[in-house]
């Protein structure tokens, strides 16, 4: 019988925390009220990775995290508390950062079609004669040889029996052989199963698949068996061997067949819980056949972040977008989907015409005008991918579309489309591939930061141009998820979050302060402004929302939004000028704006913990297995990665947490204030609460709440637990509180696990119920 999780604790694994540090606060999660400890990636990665997506050998534990023994140990102390656990994998790629750390990706350069794993990567063989492009030169390689800075060493090595070739830092080996041409560079470099590229010609020329556009992560064959059973047998034997319960498999849309991979890891597993990570569009449901618990949460998180927002607020929010773009002479914004249309074009065009020419490659037949065609299809195609022959009805979308955008591709889209439907040519089975790819790029790390009204909208998982939703459809969405995906993982805030849980819940205040943020913003660019309203906004948004932060950490963060949004500066290409417009605002934020900002934070931060609050009650109770990420369990105001993955202070959680049972023992309740400790009791009696009690958990309603403010709540019945949390606190306030407003119950006696209070049969006022705090979470005694 399949062992799942009641919930999850996700612990990001690296260098300087090792799984010798994480089975050191074990005991500290199972106090939390922890059911499983959920770890990051944990196989040897490119040396100093830490996040550990860019696995280097799947064959052993990092030695960096903690190595074999380092997981034994972790193990056994979870077990000790009582912990499951889940560890995340990662199938689709490899890291080739640095070759020579990279064990198949080594031998492949070095062996070519001879190596054992020639046929682990995803080469293209139609090109470079299957040679493998790297694109690593800093200029075109006529020029690299003239400069002499290839650099031969023809000093034998246990994994480079022929020497090796360097260019600064990369060292790549030589084809056996091949020492035979020392005296001619150009000669050498042809008789290598590798061909040098400048690093610009991995936008157009790479012949290898890789991760979205990271060209230092190869994709592997994993749908052959061997390659499956080479990269998984480590894997397995955590399972095999109680090392793990579960597993998370990063980016299963990378993969050519994703649900056969899902079968036979399942039939190796023996059926173990598995969960991927898989965004979903509005609409789109988890495929059916899958052998998986569920996603890993995005889905949740979008509905619990948009049932607390304000939608009329938004639409004022987008008053002040226009003004901004007319005061900047940018051009009016576009509709959502034109917007992403716009930015996933723009990817196919630059940063993956690679892949796209690939595809074109694959075809049976030529196609005139066939590159720009797939171009304008995967733009135009409105979710990830598809999985043939289900998904169809997608393509059959994207061609339409693409034709009314396109009418003078008509004939080439025409001739494209059978082909992409049908599931036994290659050129079907890639095109998911490279749809899911372009979805990412041009949607989360673009138009995200395009889009900048209000940063709560513009999340992993969501679609900013669905503002809100009601109590109603909020409710829907859970008894759906109760009721198919019931072991899927619910989620708040992740590695991978454009901004933790409690940085979006005080943004989402801006959107009940529309005019006052209006005015606000006016007086922080008119002390630091990059002369882009709309990227001053998200640049400011993210002082305000992450405040208190250092200068260096909102620089960073602003450079990274700059860069991706890909519009007045690039990754590739940074405008050195217009970057000093955003070192200006996160030096403003610390100096000159330092008043304005700190002024207009304490205005929203009250509601803004409301806002966390109540998200984090209605994920703990709400149907599926919640996840907390490390650290959230207090305040964390961190934006994306890198800034989420900062050290986590367990020593201190640990402390406060003891401290916290010892004074709600002694009837000591911790105010909502700085400390956090206020979160950490709604944590803690909510996750204690699911682990101490699952059978109160076992169905799905919607409480009942009346009165004149009933639409500043959202109840949920569990069935045996009632939680209630507050919406839109700024109204509640404006219109005087809560007035007559009481949720109605069962004649059963309660308790709220947060305060310790018990209510007596029947119904409840709220300003009774939630006098201490904005949210209750009330557990039947029966």
């Amino acid at each position: 019988m399949t062992r799942r999780p009641l919930s999850t604790y996700r612990l990001q694994i690296r260098p300087g925390f090792t799984l010798d540090d994480a089975a050191s606060v074990t005991r500290y999660l199972a106090d939390l009220g922890a059911s499983w400890a959920y770890l990051s990636p944990l196989l040897a990665a490119t040396p100093g990775s830490d996040h550990g997506y860019d696995v280097v050998d799947p064959s052993r534990v990092d030695d960096s995290r903690g190595g074999p023994e380092g997981l034994r140990r972790f193990a056994e102390a979870a077990r000790a508390a009582g912990l499951g656990i889940l560890a995340d994998i990662v199938p689709n790629h490899v890291g080739v950062a640095v070759p020579r750390d990279s064990l198949w990706w080594w031998d492949l350069l070095r062996l070519g079609p001879g190596s054992r794993y020639a046929t682990a990567f995803d080469v293209d063989d139609r090109v470079a004669d299957g040679r493998v492009r790297l694109p690593i030169l800093g200029a075109p390689l006529a020029e690299v040889i003239g400069d002499g800075q290839l650099k031969i060493d023809h000093a034998p090595a246990a994994d480079a029996p022929d020497g090796t070739l360097s260019y600064f830092d990369h060292v790549l080996p030589l084809s056996p052989g091949s020492a035979a041409h020392a005296d001619d560079i150009a000669e050498l470099l042809e008789a290598q199963h590798y061909e040098l590229r400048f690093w610009e010609d991995q936008n157009t020329d790479l012949n290898y698949r890789r991760f979205f556009a990271v060209s230092e992560l190869a994709g592997i064959r994993v749908e052959d068996p061997d390659v499956f059973e080479e990269s998984h047998r480590e894997i397995l034997r955590w399972i095999t061997e109680g090392l793990a319960d579960g597993l998370r498999v990063d980016h299963p849309d990378g993969l050519r067949d994703p649900g056969a991979y899902l079968e036979q890891l399942a039939e190796a597993t023996g059926g173990a819980y598995t969960l991927v990570e898989k965004i979903l569009e509005p609409g789109e449901e988890l495929p059916g056949w899958w052998r998986t618990d569920g996603t890993t949460g995005y889905d949740a998180l979008v509905e619990i972040d948009r049932v607390l927002i304000d939608g009329a607020g938004v639409r004022s929010l987008d008053a002040l977008d226009r003004e901004l773009r007319s005061g900047s002479g940018l051009p009016a914004p576009e509709s959502w989907h034109d917007l992403i249309h716009g930015t996933k074009r723009m990817i196919a065009d630059e940063l993956l015409q690679s892949e796209v020419r690939r595809l074109v490659r694959t075809l049976p037949t030529e196609i005139d005008g066939a590159a720009d065609a797939v171009s304008e299809i995967v733009a135009s195609f409105p979710v990830y991918r598809s999985y043939l022959p289900a998904g169809r009805e997608h393509l059959a979308h994207a061609i339409e579309d693409a034709v009314r955008r396109r009418p003078d591709l008509q004939d080439a889209i025409a001739a494209l489309a059978p082909l992409l439907a049908d599931a036994s040519l290659e050129v079907a089975q890639r095109f998911p591939q490279l749809s899911g790819a372009v979805m990412a790029k041009g949607v989360e790390d673009t138009a995200f930061y395009r889009l900048t009204r209000l940063g709560t909208l513009t999340e992993v998982g969501g679609d900013p141009s669905i503002d809100s939703i009601s109590v109603y459809d909020f409710h829907e969405a859970q008894r759906a998820r109760a009721a198919s995906w019931p072991h899927s993982l619910t989620a708040l805030s992740t590695h991978d979050t454009k901004r933790s849980e409690d940085v979006r819940a005080r943004l989402s205040v801006l959107a009940e302060v529309p005019e006052r943020w209006g005015e606000v913003l006016t007086d922080l660019r008119a002390v630091a402004s990059t002369g882009h309203g709309p990227l001053d906004a998200l640049l400011w948004q993210a002082a305000v929302g992450a405040w208190p932060i250092s200068t260096e950490r909102l620089h960073a963060y602003g450079l990274k939004a700059a860069r991706e949004a890909a519009e007045s500066t690039r990754w590739q290409h940074p405008d050195v000028e217009f970057e000093k417009g955003v070192a200006a605002i996160a030096e403003a934020a610390n100096g000159a704006a330092r008043e304005i900002v700190e002024g207009f934070v304490d205005e929203i931060v009250l509601p803004g913990r409301s806002n966390s609050l109540s998200a984090k009650l209605l994920q703990l109770a709400a149907p599926g297995v919640p996840d907390v990420y490390q650290g959230t369990e207090l305040w964390d105001h961190s934006l994306v990665d890198p800034d989420n993955r900062r050290p986590v202070d367990f020593v201190a959680r640990s402390e406060m947490l003891a401290q916290l049972d010892d004074d709600v023992a002694g009837g000591i309740l911790p105010p909502i204030d700085d400390s956090g400790l206020a979160k950490m009791l709604v944590t803690s009696r909510a996750l204690r609460a699911r682990r101490d009690h699952p059978e109160l958990y076992d169905g799905y309603r919607p409480g009942t709440v009346v009165g004149e403010a009933a639409e500043h709540a959202v109840a949920m019945d569990r069935g045996g637990v009632i939680a209630v949390a507050t919406r839109l606190p700024v109204g509640l306030a404006r219109r005087g509180g809560w007035g007559d407003t009481a949720l109605l119950r069962r004649e059963t006696p309660a308790v709220d696990v947060l305060t310790g209070r018990r209510f007596e049969a029947g119904s409840v006022r709220l300003d009774d119920l939630l006098a201490t705090y904005p949210v209750a979470l009330l557990v039947e005694q029966r």
